[in-house]
């Protein structure tokens, strides 16, 4: 029951209708443009690099066939993608699941967590069992809003189920370990270029517009639109001081 298509309760409205915006192949506030459209003026290595995102998606090694469902439906609360039709999807799981497989890490872990591979699975196993205790359903089979109750409850360091699992390691830091590796992915995909206008790589052809903000010629101009989040969702709530952020910088990552 991982959420594929938009909702109802789409959060992209038309600013000059006010009604909800139907999934797009490239959403964002730079419709028609295409970081691999310059890939032409990159180098070979680069141009490679970029075009392995889009067109080699790395196999499954690592998650089994069931931590797969789960950090699938994971990602998809931290990173919606409603808003983008169903082949246009960012893959995260894949990218998170090869380095793990590769066992690649940033040279250093904390204290208070295990190995990054431990950690997932241990991490993922809590969610599961947090969501059966409350709801007597693993997490995939959850509502969004359910998903979200207890994607905040990481998020704010709040132990509501997998008590055992937790002691061993620290809810905080792993809630940092998802959320940068998940946006880590999706920002590496040069469709969340698109999205958001970056330019690509500068090297070789350099930038020119180096000052008011102007795009270059090969950029295009922002045309904004309305959000608004659904309401089977608590993730735009704000509740001072809710957030557990004693970990914060690079120490929030892993």
């Amino acid at each position: 029951m991982i959420k594929t298509e938009v909702s109802a309760d789409s959060w992209a409205r038309d600013p000059k209708t006010g009604r909800r915006m139907e999934p797009k192949e490239q959403p964002g506030y730079y419709p028609g443009y295409s970081t691999l459209g310059q890939k032409a003026y990159w180098d070979a290595t680069t141009r490679q690099v970029i075009e392995d995102r889009v067109y080699n998606v790395p196999p499954i090694r690592f998650f089994t066939e069931e931590e797969v469902l789960t950090i699938t439906a994971v990602c998809d609360c931290i990173l919606p993608q409603d808003d983008r039709i169903a082949d246009r999807k960012i893959p995260i799981v894949p990218f998170i699941d090869e380095r793990l497989f590769k066992n690649e890490t940033d040279g250093y872990r904390f204290a208070d967590m295990p190995s990054d591979r431990d950690a997932y699975r241990l991490g993922i196993r809590a969610i599961d069992e947090t969501a059966r205790a409350i709801h007597g359903l693993p997490f995939v089979d959850l509502d969004p809003l359910k998903q979200d109750f207890i994607m905040k409850s990481l998020h704010d360091g709040k132990k509501l189920g997998a008590h055992a699992i937790w002691e061993k390691m620290s809810i905080q830091r792993f809630w940092y370990l998802l959320v940068s590796d998940s946006v880590g992915v999706y920002y590496a995909h040069p469709w969340a270029w698109d999205e958001i206008g970056y330019g690509g790589p500068a090297y070789p052809r350099g930038y020119t517009r180096l000052e008011g903000g102007e795009p270059e010629p090969w950029e295009v101009d922002e045309q904004p639109y309305e959000w608004e989040a659904p309401s089977n969702s608590i993730s735009d709530t704000y509740e001072p001081g809710s957030d557990a952020g004693n970990v914060s910088g690079q120490g929030a990552t892993h």
